[in-house]
């Protein structure tokens, strides 16, 4: 089975019964904290469900730039720790700077979609590394194409197009739209995490959904999970809408794991697969916060292996 047919990726028909609406930013550090809950409530949810990705445009157009580059940028990077604190995923030994802009981004992701699920959870996967492994935030259109090269399946030429159509700008200007009316439930919320998850308002005035929040949709009713949670909260709110939708999903072998996902945090593997590791050819990438692993034919493309770091034979 591929693993798009495994994961609950983007599309399904009107027959099943629950929605779930993701609303992300690729450079934002509690969804790339989240990871490891949402990529195993995903792969619980395949087939049953309609996962569909909102991109709230974290980093927005047309706001003013730091008077002081470095210094939001030092401010920045001690943010991404904290959050690390919490859920200890990898963050870069150095980060270079502030992304100037989540659109470029959130743009080609929008557009890999259109290329199918699996490629286009793979340049998600990629623009998430590019600030939070590389420290170097994929946010002109060249960066985001430089850090995309080598997505199995991925058309480079057909993403880069796609990405600057006006068909691809409208969806993300929807989605934009769409993160600013938060249900009335998630205006304030009382919970035990780090990240409750309240909106949050914008630098021009609007409320929008905290990244990342999760909406569990039914045709009768819906449920919101805001900020950073533990995955018996998401599961409790799907068995409530949906008993008996969310099975049972037993670990995989680490070398299978490493094939569906390519590229895997220390909380993901620990969540996603056997305990036995590493399998055997995976690539070990160090940061300031634990390794990343890669599958050996994710390492040969992947931007993080320069030429002199030795790949898998």
């Amino acid at each position: 089975m591929t693993p798009s047919a495994r994961d609950a990726a983007p599309g399904g028909g009107p027959s099943r019964p629950l929605e779930v609406v993701e609303y992300t930013d690729p450079f934002c550090p509690w969804a790339w904290g989240s990871e490891p809950v949402f990529r195993r409530l995903r792969s619980a949810l395949a087939g049953h469900v309609r996962w569909r990705r909102v991109y709230g445009i974290l980093f927005d157009e047309g706001e003013a730039p730091a008077p002081d580059p470095a210094a939001e940028t030092a401010w920045y990077a001690q943010l991404v720790t904290g959050i690390g604190a919490h859920t200890l995923a990898p963050r870069a030994e150095v980060l270079r700077r502030v992304a100037a802009s989540s659109w470029p981004a959130s743009l080609a992701a929008k557009a890999a979609e259109l290329q199918g699920p699996e490629v286009a959870d793979r340049v998600l996967r990629r623009l998430r590394e590019s600030v939070f492994v590389l420290g170097e935030p994929a946010d002109t259109p060249l960066l985001v194409l430089r850090c995309a090269r080598g997505v199995p399946g991925l058309d480079a030429d057909r993403l880069a197009r796609d990405a600057a159509s006006p068909g691809v700008r409208d969806q993300v200007l929807a989605d934009r739209a769409e993160a600013r009316h938060p249900v009335p439930e998630v205006l304030t919320v009382s919970a035990e995490s780090p990240h409750p998850g309240a909106a949050r308002e914008t630098p021009d005035g609007d409320l929008r959904y905290a990244l990342p929040t999760l909406l569990f949709r039914t045709p009768a009713t819906h449920r919101a999970v805001p900020g950073w949670r533990p995955f018996g909260t998401y599961a409790a709110v799907v068995d409530a809408l949906a008993p008996g939708l969310l099975p049972a999903t037993p670990p995989l072998d680490p070398a299978g794991a490493l094939e569906r996902y390519r590229s895997l945090t220390e909380p993901e593997r620990l969540m996603l697969a056997d305990s036995a590791w590493p399998p055997p050819g995976a690539l070990r990438v160090d940061t300031a916060q634990g390794p990343l692993w890669l599958h050996p034919d994710e390492a040969r493309q992947h931007p993080a292996i320069t030429p002199s770091t030795p790949t898998p034979r």
